[in-house]
């Protein structure tokens, strides 16, 4: 399992190695001696081409997130949201697949979405604290402020994102 590291501080890709042979693959998912973050809780989520889910965060419960796809394509987003941070305010984007064996690590303090971009997609989080629903927020996936350019204009949205925060609600 490799670390790519990205502009944004503590932010990490991570590249695990993918086994083939006629009855299919077997892929490296976590490696606690490369991630080195206890993850206690584990979510997984189906959705349809075409949704978005986020940005979220947690306030009060932090969590470092890991995030992987087991099934489909997705566009995964995280905006830097830690106040003294040098890229606060910052995105970062990357595709997450079941077939380029690429996974993410999130650290606290970032806010977290993704777009569906397949007709069935299959996300595994692993996250280090449990889901604190009191502290949850989300932010307008479009907020111009945060210049994020999805490849849609009209994702298919739950009613809770709809209702999303100016990120300078924050």
């Amino acid at each position: 399992m490799k670390i790519i590291k990205t502009k944004l501080k503590d932010l990490f890709i991570l590249k695990g190695k993918i086994f083939y042979d006629q009855r299919g693959f077997l892929r490296e998912a976590y490696k606690k001696k490369i991630i080195k973050k206890n993850l206690i809780f584990a979510i997984i989520s189906k959705s349809k081409k075409n949704v978005l889910r986020g940005l979220h965060m947690q306030k009060k419960s932090p969590q470092d997130k890991y995030i992987l796809v087991l099934k489909g394509k997705i566009l995964d987003v995280v905006v830097d949201a830690r106040k003294n941070s040098k890229t606060y305010g910052k995105h970062y984007k990357l595709i997450l697949s079941e077939k380029n064996g690429k996974s993410f690590f999130i650290p606290k303090g970032f806010l977290h979405g993704f777009l569906g971009l397949e007709k069935e997609n299959i996300v595994l989080y692993g996250c280090t604290n449990y889901r604190h629903k009191e502290s949850e927020i989300t932010v307008n996936w479009n907020d111009r402020k945060l210049k994020i350019k999805w490849p849609l204009k009209k994702p298919i949205l739950s009613k809770k994102d709809k209702k999303g925060i100016k990120f300078s609600e924050l």
